[in-house]
């Protein structure tokens, strides 16, 4: 039965927004009638169109309804309401009834929309792809087809939480050293623009040498106060330009590999990939997804195209019927931790187990790194900023020393 949002006058007044299912517009507008409510307007939920299903498969929105963290507590909420026996359906009216969001509201009515009228919920949630993403269907209608729905939804939460976990430790870590340079930078800039030339014109007709520390950092103040904002601009445009390749597939695959033989950051985009895939895979392989469809599916969740590019690679040697191990193991861009415990899985038959267990010491690996390189950098940065300062002040004050010297 479709969904439509209204909004009406109650018999105080005052304005009552909300979603109401019926078969037409006219049957909802009589619905609001009968529940004493003066209906003002009354629309689609998916949005504008005449036919019903197809402006389902499109976009509600501009932008997402369900964020990453969002999304892991709705799929907690519902996974919890399905595996205390609640209907879908019901478990669905719920959740649509308890969210604060508007626009998830209205997702969420759409799917229960979708279920009333006979579809399974992985495809209802195939219509709004930018909420639920492949992967995460191809979960949801594995877990319906093997009629355990409610412990799939389980799994799904907890690989949803586990890779948010991931990203927030991630960012985390980065977001000390970062405020720390970009602080750096501002005060670093503060000095040359505006102390230095300052100091700079009090010695501007003193017939006498400047120590070269004082004539360098002059002239890079010069430099920086005529060409600053050339030099920004340049640096925006170079930006652009970036990303504007990057829209080139060949650009941003040498881009991506090479990106992962960088020495730190390398070595950490592997890990973070490789434990994402291997959860993804694990899950999918968990659920009952065929291995070849898993495989697609993993490989579509790789963000650094190089990798990607790799694990669809494997895909086809699997396809011809070589080993996932094997396949795996051909590929150096993923760590040989992968390959090794997926051979261990296919040997004794306990493949999403172990692909798991990888991925989990491939996340734990990449945090522990992460952790460690933030917290060298964070005194690295600290000293680095101090001896630029210190240059500066040095070239400030020595041509003051000297200068008193010549008074006396």
């Amino acid at each position: 039965m479709p969904a439509y949002t209204f909004e009406a006058l109650q018999s105080d007044g005052k304005t009552r927004k909300g979603i109401v299912e019926a078969e037409t517009a006219k049957a909802a507008r009589a619905l609001l009638r009968g529940q004493a409510l003066v209906p003002l307007s009354v629309s689609p939920a998916s949005g504008s169109g005449d036919d019903a299903g197809s402006a389902l498969s499109k976009p509600i929105f501009g932008g997402h309804a369900f964020n990453s963290t969002q999304l892991a507590i709705f799929t907690r909420q519902l996974a919890g309401l399905v595996g205390a026996g609640l209907q879908l359906e019901r478990s669905l009216t719920a959740l649509a009834d308890e969210s604060d969001d508007e626009r998830q509201r209205l997702v969420i009515a759409n799917l229960r929309a979708e279920v009333n009228a006979g579809s399974s919920l992985g495809k209802a949630m195939g219509r709004h792809p930018r909420e639920f993403s492949s992967v995460y269907t191809a979960v949801i209608a594995a877990g319906e087809q093997g009629g355990d729905l409610g412990l799939v939804l389980e799994r799904l939460a907890d690989d949803l939480e586990e890779r948010q976990n991931l990203r927030s430790k991630l960012i985390g870590a980065a977001l000390y050293p970062a405020i720390v340079t970009v602080i750096a930078i501002v005060i670093v800039l503060m000095l040359m623009t505006y102390v230095v030339p300052q100091v700079a014109t009090v010695f501007s007709g003193s017939k006498h040498a400047l120590p070269m520390v004082t004539v360098i950092v002059m002239a890079i103040s010069n430099f920086l106060r005529q060409w600053g904002l050339w030099l920004l601009g340049a640096l925006a445009l170079g930006f652009v330009a970036l990303r504007l390749a990057l829209r080139s597939a060949d650009v941003r695959l040498r881009f991506d590999a090479l990106w992962l033989r960088l020495p730190l950051v390398g070595r950490l985009s592997r890990g973070y990939n490789a434990a994402r895939f291997g959860s993804t895979l694990a899950m999918l392989a968990a659920a009952g997804v065929p291995i070849l469809r898993g495989l697609q599916a993993a490989a579509e969740t790789l963000g650094n195209t190089a990798m990607r590019a790799d694990a669809q690679d494997a895909l086809v040697m699997v396809r011809e019927g070589a080993p996932l191990a094997s396949a795996l193991a051909q590929k150096k861009r993923f760590p040989g931790l992968l390959p090794m415990f997926a051979r261990l899985g296919e040997q004794t038959g306990q493949l999403p187990e172990m692909l798991q267990r990888a991925a989990e010491q491939l996340g734990n690996d990449v945090q522990r790194r992460a952790t460690r390189l933030a917290t060298i950098l964070e005194p690295l940065l600290i000293v680095l900023m101090g001896l630029i300062v210190g240059v500066i002040v040095m070239a400030i004050m020595l041509p003051i020393m000297q200068l008193s010297q010549w008074v006396k």
